[in-house]
């Protein structure tokens, strides 16, 4: 499946609305280098971007832009980590090139002057740019769609009604909004685990694949709302995120001791249990409880791929490391180095994480409580109705 240059347009309409003030669409693309080669997946990956980046620039006129422009940097090495100060305009297709091709090609441009100069960015990378783009955002009026990892297999998440992802998510990301906290309940075989997480002094966010509005950065596919719970930082109030986060990897499943909102040690035993807690001994900040999310494109439909961008829309995800960029506090300073700056989603749907269920998810508000979710479904919630 390919979008045809028709549904291309509608796509950057519809998840952007492009208006007399916008002049010009970016492409952003990462390159591989000798710390990260290339690999077949992120290969389609920047052969998508230069498609796009070639329809786009012949339907500008369609869209009301006056430029559609290619921009490329060597990788940063993981997700989230902080974006090169100088990007490279690219005119060629990217898929052969490697970092250390650059600088004999197109012409470098400051990234804060590229963002400056375009109105609407799309970020189809192999390391996310959600965290760095949410924070530039903030100071310059741009507005980007960040798609890591994105290959023809996510295309169909694509053409789902985000009117009503919208709706829906935004429904969510209210009830987080008013939440003070949030208890989650796994069950693996027999046993239950139960993580209570702090949403105090947080605000809930909505992810429907919409920026319309300059300084909104968001992943495309999108279908979630999230929120940072608390991390204690304010003087005399201590984080109650605390209890057992269960994570599976392969066949084993690690099981998580949390207090005051970050995994300190892990109680189970195995292989990956021992990797785990050696990574939480190394690096203190990959423990940090930085997400709670509630993604809503299994409503429609949409099956896994294996990436994150679009598995973690599916459903319930709880995610570790950085937090800055959803409003926590958890920022790459906190980190030992940029290589180890991380934000990763444990996503509980049954394709991913087969042993683990979660039984339910109740949000606590000041005066009554509020069941949203059993055994991975979304309940029917007054004022939307989540069957499709």
């Amino acid at each position: 499946m390919d979008l045809t240059p028709k549904q291309l347009t509608e796509l950057i309409r519809t998840a952007f609305a492009p208006g007399v003030r916008d002049r010009c669409l970016g492409i952003l693309v990462d390159l591989p280098d000798a710390r990260v080669p290339d690999e077949a997946a992120w290969r389609e990956t920047r052969g998508i971007a230069y498609e796009w980046y070639t329809m786009l620039h012949e339907q500008r006129d369609a869209l009301g832009l006056s430029e559609v422009r290619l921009y490329a940097y060597g990788n940063v090495g993981s997700n989230n980590a902080d974006l090169p100060q100088e990007l490279r305009m690219l005119d060629e297709d990217p898929v052969p090139l490697a970092a250390g091709d650059l600088g004999s090609r197109g012409r470098g441009i400051g990234l804060s002057q590229a963002l400056g100069e375009t109105q609407i960015l799309l970020a189809p990378t192999l390391f996310s740019t959600t965290a760095p783009l949410k924070l530039l955002a903030r100071k310059i009026p741009f507005r980007a769609a960040t798609m890591p990892g994105f290959t023809r297999a996510f295309l169909p998440s694509l053409g789902v009604d985000y009117g009503q992802v919208h709706a829906k998510v935004s429904a969510l990301a209210e009830r987080l909004e008013k939440a003070e906290g949030a208890t989650v309940v796994f069950s693996v075989g027999e046993e239950r685990h139960r993580l209570e997480l702090d949403l105090r002094f947080r605000h809930g966010h909505a992810s429907s694949g919409l920026m319309r509005e300059p300084g909104q950065v968001g992943n495309l596919p999108s279908g979630e709302a999230y929120i940072a719970p608390y991390e204690g930082e304010c003087e005399g109030e201590a984080s109650l995120t605390a209890g057992i986060l269960p994570v599976q990897f392969g066949t084993e499943v690690v099981l998580y001791e949390v207090s005051g909102n970050r995994a300190r040690r892990v109680l189970s035993k195995g292989p990956e249990s021992e990797k785990e807690a050696a990574h939480l001994e190394r690096e203190p900040a990959y423990g940090n409880i930085a997400e709670l999310g509630l993604g809503i494109l299994g409503e429609f439909g949409i099956q896994p791929v294996g990436a994150t961008l679009l598995d973690e829309k599916l459903g319930l995800h709880v995610a570790f490391g950085r937090s800055d960029h959803f409003g926590g506090v958890t920022s790459p300073a906190k980190f030992t180095s940029p290589s180890e700056v991380v934000h990763i989603d444990w996503v509980y749907v049954p394709s991913l994480q087969p042993r683990i269920v979660p039984e339910e998810v109740v949000l606590t508000y000041e005066s009554r409580q509020e069941c949203v979710m059993v055994k991975g479904r979304y309940l029917e919630l007054g004022i939307f109705p989540f069957r499709i």
